[in-house]
């Protein structure tokens, strides 16, 4: 059945991408500004991820070249692998906290105060903040459900993208119309 949708619909597909990225941003602004939790730095990079694979996914609804599509549903799938890595990170430094939890300085205070070859090893490195489990949903921490959540829209992506080659000596139609 989804398979079928994907056959068919290509290109809602990837709107729908998009729409569930910004369904997500929007309910991390709403954590951030009216639950009062502040995104530690690794959040931060996970964010530009996620409007990453929305911007992408966008761009490759939009139109019904297949050149077009192919090569912003494969950034977009580049986004959403790097997104799901950074997730995986701040999962494993939630399950097993260094033994040294300190706070370390917020995303823009890095990136503005040390040259970027020092900055990004930091941020990846994770901090007391990142390590911090300040909400959870059905044993899940936010971490957890994005990673979940990119592993999902990647695993769509890649069939999209799959479907999408294997159509293309076959006369694609909806691939190139959809």
């Amino acid at each position: 059945m989804v398979l079928n949708w994907i056959d068919h619909a290509p290109r809602r597909v990837l709107a729908l991408i998009s729409a569930a990225c910004v369904a997500m941003l929007v309910f991390g602004m709403y954590l951030q500004h009216v639950v009062g939790l502040e995104p530690c730095p690794m959040c931060i990079v996970q964010r530009y991820a996620l409007i990453g694979v929305a911007v992408f996914a966008a761009l490759a609804s939009a139109r019904g070249q297949k050149g077009w599509w192919m090569g912003f549903g494969t950034l977009a799938l580049l986004s959403s692998g790097f997104g799901a890595f950074v997730a995986a990170r701040q999962s494993w430094l939630q399950w097993y906290p260094p033994e040294v939890a300190t706070c370390g300085r917020d995303f823009y205070g890095m990136i503005e105060n040390y040259p970027i070859s020092r900055a990004i090893p930091m941020i990846f490195r994770g901090s007391g903040d990142c390590a911090a489990i300040d909400w959870t949903f059905l044993g899940g921490s936010i971490a957890n459900w994005s990673f979940i959540c990119f592993v999902g829209f990647g695993l769509v992506l890649l069939a999209v993208l799959a479907r999408g080659m294997r159509a293309g000596g076959k006369g694609g139609a909806a691939y190139s119309a959809a």
